[in-house]
């Protein structure tokens, strides 16, 4: 396999460099990612279209992984409640180490290649889910060995990594592979390969939310009421939707819960 997420990239002697220099050359190298993930477009289509399938039949998507990518997939998986409404049991983040690692890194957690099989049977996975590793190097046995005992169980499996022929990747019925090369600071992948995967998540979950109906227009009709910022998003929508008063719209905001239960009361 590649292991270009640990390449010597072509920036050194970053010590003697001023900040200025620095930032600009990180920045050069942030640009790159994009380009990468758009030659991965067709395997992000797979994988997606699975997900909202999963989701259509009642299924759940599970979140696999460690360190930098474990955590991604856990900011990933907290907000889709209070963004589209749907509840916390529909994406479920695992991290090497439990959720302590979220803060603080669990050593050699992530070694264990039967480390995240308590917390599956936990959940009671079953072949309704889906199982999706997050993985910069494609190599993390906490990963690859849940999703081949995923694979031997019937439960759909997904990736996204970033480098080629990984055993995470050979693992999964849906690999999402964005090659994203040397970091800046060697080896360091919570930058570029940590960029690369929170876009990636974002585009599948977006995509997900959207076609299953959590979106109209392009508005978050279904988003949860959890401070004032959100309340006044909320309202104007309604307005906008409806043509009603700032006042009217916001008393059907907080009467009904959510901008989509808020329009539809507002025609009755």
């Amino acid at each position: 396999m590649s292991h270009s997420t640990e390449d010597s990239g072509k920036h050194d002697n970053l010590e003697h460099k001023s900040t200025a220099e620095l930032l600009a050359s990180i920045n050069e190298e942030d640009k790159t990612v994009p380009l990468a993930i758009e030659k991965a477009l067709p395997q992000i289509e797979k994988i997606t279209d699975k997900v909202i399938s999963v989701l259509e039949n009642g299924g759940r998507i599970f979140y696999l992984g460690a360190g930098t990518s474990g955590r991604l997939g856990v900011v990933d998986a907290s907000e889709l409640p209070p963004t589209y409404g749907v509840s916390h049991g529909l994406f479920i983040a695992l991290i090497a180490g439990g959720d302590s690692a979220i803060r603080k890194a669990v050593e050699f957690a992530e070694d264990n290649p039967e480390g995240a099989l308590p917390a599956l049977a936990e959940h009671n996975i079953s072949p309704a889910d889906m199982v999706i590793g997050i993985a910069a190097s494609g190599t993390t046995p906490y990963v690859a060995g849940a999703l081949a005992w995923c694979r031997n169980h019937g439960i759909a499996t997904g990736c996204v990594v970033c480098n080629t022929g990984s055993p995470v990747a050979a693992q999964s019925d849906f690999p999402v592979e964005v090659i994203t090369g040397a970091e800046f600071v060697t080896g360091s992948t919570r930058m570029k390969a940590g960029t690369a995967q929170k876009l990636v998540l974002n585009m599948i979950s977006t995509t997900a939310m959207i076609k299953t109906g959590h979106v109209k227009g392009n508005k978050m009709v279904d988003m949860q009421l959890t401070n004032a910022k959100l309340v006044k998003r909320g309202t104007r929508m309604i307005m906008e939707q409806t043509g009603i008063t700032e006042e009217e719209a916001r008393r059907l905001l907080l009467q009904f819960g959510s901008v989509r239960n808020a329009v539809e009361n507002s025609k009755k």
